[in-house]
């Protein structure tokens, strides 16, 4: 299988890139978070997958490892095939997916076009044990069952705060402070929003 590609990136779109390696241009599909990492017409490297199926031969591309990482454990999930598994990555970025899955965030999750509610929960049901053994990033962490999180974001997003901001700035909060009132939460973060 081929496990990484580095070379000239010859065309740019923002679902697939077009690889030069020594005279052969590999057509990688992307997501937008790997589109908006590569530079334009300059040497680049992309982590791949390959997936080989009856009907066609695709590959994969990711600008980080952690990323391919995440893009695999989803294909495993029943239900998610590698198209949900793109749309996730290119919807929300790759730590946020980790990190909502390791919380047991369905919101965020099912916040993916595509998601439903039951495909949500069991990407959290199937991941929330191996995400935190193949990421090894101190960033992803569970964050304490904080029925205050909850209320708090939903708060900010009442005030008109954007729910991915939000998210961002009440977990740094609560990894912090793990016993942060609701109250505390949302002082803290509209201090920091």
């Amino acid at each position: 299988m081929i496990a990484q590609l580095q070379g000239r990136l010859v065309e740019k779109n923002l679902t697939d890139v077009v690889i030069d390696c020594h005279g052969v241009g590999y057509l990688v599909e992307i997501s937008l978070h790997t589109y908006s990492q590569l530079p334009d017409n300059e040497q680049c490297k992309l982590y791949t997958y390959m997936q080989v199926r009856e009907d066609a031969h695709r590959l994969f591309g990711f600008a980080e490892k952690s990323e391919r990482e995440i893009f695999k454990l989803l294909l495993s999930v029943s239900g998610v095939g590698a198209n949900t598994a793109r749309t996730m990555l290119s919807s929300v970025a790759p730590t946020q997916i980790a990190q909502a899955i390791a919380s047991e965030d369905v919101r965020t999750i099912q916040s993916v076009k595509g998601i439903g509610a039951k495909t949500a929960q069991r990407v959290i049901l199937d991941l929330k044990d191996k995400i935190l053994q193949v990421l090894d990033n101190p960033e992803i962490s569970i964050v304490a069952s904080n029925t205050g999180r909850d209320e708090a974001l939903s708060a900010l997003e009442t005030l008109g705060y954007a729910r991915k901001q939000a998210q961002k700035v009440v977990d740094k909060i609560l990894s912090n402070q793990p016993d942060a009132t609701v109250e505390d939460l949302i002082k803290q973060a509209l201090k920091q929003l």
